[in-house]
C-alpha cells in the first residue's frame, strides 16, 4: 500500500517527491507508485503517459472506472472509489491525433517467483532462459511480453523500444531486492518487437543503452538491439534422429567433422551473405555427398564484428541476424538431422567484447566480468573476463549451453579457448596475473565452472558431446569428473597437428631429421578422447594453406597432402577439416568472401575432394578407423623407426571380428620396391585405398589393387608381405575374407 501524504486529507494522493521522481525516471520502486493501489478512499490508478491530453481508466469490457487528473508533467492519477477488488483495467489516452485504448503494465502482478530468485542466487537454475529475456506469455488473461534481466547495483532499469518511443520513463521495471533482477510485464506486444534495456548505474549515471544478455534474437550488425523472438515452439521432425543419438557411444562411434564459418562458405548475389535455409539446400548435401558424420559451426551467436568470425560473441542465446531469423537456423538444424548430419556449435564462454551494448560493466561496473582487471581482462584480445566464481554468472553461462541444445537440438559444443580459462597466468607475465588461494596459476573457479557445465550437458542430451580446444598438458580433459577430470567428451590434439605439419612442410630430403614428429604424437595419443583438427587456425594469419605449405611442385604438393590425409584418416583420434582444404585450397582463407570454388575446374583440385570423400565413405564403413579411436588396443606400430626412407606402418584394429587396417606412408617421391612389412595374417590383402591413384591425381604406381601375405614372420607379426610403396602416398590394406 502507498504511503499516504500527511497533507493529503483523503489519503490516496501520491507524495509530490514520488510524482517527480516517477517524471524524472529515478524512482527507486515505481510499481509503489504507479498502477493501481488499495487506499482508505478506495483504488488509486496511477499513470505515466506521455503526450496525453486527457486519461481515464476503463473495465476490460468499456465500463468507466475513474478519470484521470493530471498532477504533474505527464503523471495522472484518480480514484475508482467503489471499483472492490483489485481492478483489471485498460487506459483510454486522449492525444491531440485521437484515443488510444492499451493496456497498463503497472496494472499487472509480478511474473517472477521467490524459486525463481534462490535458484540463480544459487547458481542452479537449469532453465533460465525460461524466466529471464523477453519471454510471451500470457500474463493475468492478457498477451504480452515478460521482460527480466540481472542487474543488481542498478538504480533502474527501463525496457525501451519503438513501443514506448525509446523512453526510459514509460516502462520502468520493478526491482526484486533478494537477487537483483529486475521484471516488467508489457500487455501487447509481441514477437519481432525490438527492445534494450536503458539502465541507470549504481553511481546515478545513465549507461549507454544494453542490449538483453538473454536476448533470442537481435538485430543484424551495425544495429545492436534485442527482437523479441518465439523460440520455444518451431515444429521438429528429428525424433528418431535424436533417439539414435541417445543410444550411441561417440567415442565408439565414426566421427569426421567438416569445420565451417557460414559467412564466407559460398555467398549470394553482390556476395551477400545465403540465409539459412540457403545453406541448408546448399551446405548439408554437400557435406552428406563428401561423407562427413557432422558440422562444426564457427560461432553462430550474435556478435558485433564480422572480423572476429564469432568469437568475440555478445548474444549467447542469439543466433546470428547475418543469415535469417531463429526459426530458420532451427529449420537448418532439422535438415541437417534429417541428412544423418550432426551439428556441433562452437560456444565461446571464455570471454567478451567491451562494445558498450553488451556485457561490460552492464549495471554500471564490473558485473558479469571479474572485477580484478588481473582476472577480468585478456590482453591478447582486449577483452572482458566472466567472474566464474559468481553464481549468478556461471548459471547465465550453463544457461546458455542447454538453450543451445534444448532449443535448437544441437548435437554438442565446442568450446573455445579453454587452456585461457585454465589458467589465471595465461598469456601474461610475472606481476599481471593474480595467483588462486593456494598460490598456484590455475583458476579454480573456472575449472569448477567447465566441470558443472559438462555435467548439465552430458545430463540433459545423452549421446551430445562436449569438446575442448585445449592446447597444454592439463590432465584430464576428456576425462569425466566423477573421476578428477574435467568432463569433456573430446579434446582437440593441438600437439599432433602442429608436429604432423611441421613435418610435412619440409622437404621430403630433410624429413628424417624430424621423423618423431610423425611418432610422437602415439606417445600420448589415449590419455584423452582425441580429436585430430586442421582448423581454421591452420588457414589465417600468414599461415598460407594445407597445400601451400606443402614443399616441392605442383604435383608434390598435391600428392604430400592426399598423403597426409589419409595418415590422418588413419590415424588414432576423429577427425576435423576446415572448408576448402577438401579441396586443396591453395590461399589462406578470407572470410569476407565464398571460398574459391573455380578451383574445381583443375584436376588437382578434383583429386584431393574425391579422395576426402572415399576416404570418409571407407572410414565410416570400417570400424577398425574408428572403434577403438580412444583404446591403445586399437593401434599397433608395423613400422615405426624407418627415418632413412620416412616410411611409416601400423595397424587399426576394432572389436575382435572386426577385420584390420594396414596403413602404409611413404613420405619421399621415390618409388619404394619390395618393401616388406608384417602383418597379422596370410593371404590376400586388398589395397582398399591409395593416394597415388590415378583417379586422385596421382601417379597410379601401386600394388594392382592386392598383395598376398606369406606366412613369414616380421615385425613380431606372423606373416609379411612385400609391397610396391608409391612415391608421397598413403596405402589402406584389408585382409580378403577367407
Amino acid at each position: 500500500m502507498v504511503e499516504f501524504a500527511a497533507s493529503d486529507r483523503e489519503g490516496w494522493r501520491a507524495k509530490p517527491a514520488d510524482v517527480e521522481a516517477i517524471c524524472a525516471a529515478r524512482h527507486p520502486d515505481p510499481f509503489a507508485i504507479l498502477g493501481p493501489h488499495v487506499t482508505r478512499a478506495g483504488w488509486a490508478i496511477r499513470a505515466f503517459v506521455p503526450d496525453a491530453v486527457g486519461v481515464k481508466a476503463a473495465t476490460r469490457d468499456g465500463a468507466p472506472l475513474a478519470d484521470l487528473v493530471r498532477r504533474s508533467g505527464d503523471f495522472f492519477e484518480g480514484l475508482a472509489p467503489d471499483a472492490g477488488e483489485r481492478p483489471a483495467y485498460r487506459l483510454e489516452v486522449a492525444r491531440v491525433d485521437g484515443v488510444e485504448i492499451c493496456e497498463d503494465p503497472y496494472a499487472f502482478g509480478p511474473v517472477l517467483g521467490p524459486l525463481d530468485e534462490h535458484l540463480l542466487i544459487e547458481g542452479a537454475h537449469r532453465q533460465l532462459y525460461l524466466r529471464l529475456g523477453a519471454q510471451l506469455a500470457r500474463h493475468e488473461g492478457v498477451d504480452g511480453v515478460a521482460f527480466a534481466v540481472w542487474a543488481p547495483n542498478a538504480r533502474r532499469v527501463s525496457v525501451v523500444g519503438d513501443f514506448n518511443r525509446w523512453d526510459g520513463r514509460r516502462s520502468q521495471m520493478r526491482k526484486r531486492l533478494d537477487s537483483g533482477l529486475w521484471e516488467i510485464f508489457v500487455p501487447g506486444l509481441g514477437a519481432g518487437a525490438v527492445y534494450k534495456y536503458e539502465v541507470l548505474g549504481g553511481d546515478g549515471a545513465l549507461l549507454p543503452l544494453k542490449a538483453d544478455p538473454f536476448g533470442f534474437a537481435a538485430e543484424l550488425r551495425p544495429s545492436t538491439a534485442s527482437i523479441v523472438a518465439d523460440t520455444a515452439h518451431f515444429e521438429w521432425t528429428d525424433a528418431d534422429y535424436l533417439e539414435r543419438r541417445r543410444q550411441c557411444e561417440p567415442r565408439r562411434r565414426p566421427m569426421t567433422i567438416f569445420e565451417v564459418h557460414l559467412g564466407s562458405w559460398r555467398r549470394g548475389p553482390d556476395n551477400r551473405f545465403l540465409t539459412y535455409d540457403e545453406l541448408a539446400d546448399e551446405l548439408i548435401p554437400y557435406v552428406t555427398g563428401l561423407g562427413f558424420t557432422h558440422l562444426e559451426l564457427l560461432p553462430v551467436t550474435e556478435h558485433p564484428l564480422d572480423e572476429s568470425w564469432g568469437y568475440q560473441p555478445i548474444g549467447l542465446f542469439a543466433p546470428t541476424r547475418r543469415f535469417g531469423e531463429p526459426d530458420g537456423f532451427a529449420r537448418f538444424v532439422d535438415r541437417a538431422h534429417a541428412a544423418g548430419l550432426g551439428v556441433i556449435l562452437d560456444w565461446v564462454p571464455a570471454h567478451f567484447p567491451t562494445d558498450a551494448h553488451g556485457l561490460a560493466r552492464f549495471d554500471g561496473g564490473p558485473l558479469y566480468e571479474h572485477a580484478d582487471p588481473r582476472r577480468g581482462f585478456h590482453p591478447d584480445w582486449n577483452t572482458a573476463i566472466y567472474d566464474y566464481g559468481r553464481r549468478e554468472v556461471a548459471n547465465f553461462l550453463y544457461a546458455s549451453a542447454l538453450y543451445w541444445i534444448d532449443r535448437f537440438h544441437i548435437d554438442g559444443l565446442r568450446v573455445d579457448a579453454v587452456a585461457s580459462m585454465l589458467y589465471l597466468d595465461y598469456s601474461r607475465k610475472a606481476g599481471e596475473w593474480l595467483p588462486n588461494a593456494e598460490g598456484g596459476n590455475e583458476n579454480r573457479d573456472a575449472i569448477a565452472f567447465i566441470k558443472r557445465a559438462n555435467e548439465l550437458v552430458y545430463g540433459a542430451a545423452p549421446g551430445a558431446v562436449t569438446i575442448a580446444e585445449e592446447s597444454t598438458a592439463f590432465a584430464g580433459v576428456s576425462r569425466p569428473t566423477d573421476s578428477g577430470g574435467l568432463g569433456f567428451g573430446f579434446k582437440w590434439n593441438m600437439g599432433w597437428m602442429h608436429d604432423t605439419l611441421d613435418y610435412m612442410s619440409r622437404d621430403p630430403v630433410y624429413r628424417r631429421w624430424s621423423h618423431d614428429k610423425m611418432t610422437f604424437g602415439l606417445l600420448y595419443a589415449f590419455a584423452e578422447n582425441f580429436i585430430l583438427p586442421i582448423s581454421h587456425d591452420e588457414v589465417v594469419h600468414g599461415k598460407g594453406s594445407l597445400v601451400g605449405r606443402m614443399p616441392g611442385d605442383e604435383w608434390q604438393r598435391f600428392a604430400n597432402v592426399r598423403a597426409y590425409l589419409a595418415f590422418m584418416w588413419g590415424h588414432p583420434g576423429k577427425k576435423l577439416l576446415f572448408m576448402g582444404q577438401e579441396f586443396g585450397q591453395t590461399g589462406e582463407w578470407n572470410s569476407h568472401e565464398a571460398l574459391p570454388w573455380w578451383l574445381l575446374d583443375f584436376w588437382p583440385h578434383q583429386g584431393v575432394q574425391g579422395l576426402v570423400r572415399d576416404l570418409n565413405h571407407f572410414y565410416r564403413n570400417t570400424p577398425a578407423l574408428y572403434a577403438r579411436d580412444c583404446e591403445s588396443e586399437g593401434f599397433r606400430w608395423i613400422v615405426v623407426n624407418d627415418e632413412s626412407q620416412s616410411v611409416f606402418a601400423f595397424l587399426r584394429m576394432g572389436e575382435a571380428n572386426d577385420p584390420p587396417v594396414a596403413v602404409v606412408c611413404n613420405f619421399t617421391p621415390e618409388v619404394r620396391n619390395a618393401y616388406r612389412i608384417g602383418l597379422p595374417r596370410a593371404g590376400d590383402w586388398k589395397e582398399a585405398l591409395n593416394t597415388d591413384s590415378q583417379d586422385y591425381g596421382g601417379s597410379n604406381v601401386g600394388n594392382l589393387g592386392q598383395v598376398v601375405a606369406e606366412p613369414r614372420p616380421l615385425h613380431g607379426l606372423p606373416a609379411s608381405a612385400a609391397l610396391t610403396l608409391p612415391p608421397l602416398a598413403t596405402l589402406f590394406l584389408t585382409c580378403e575374407e577367407s
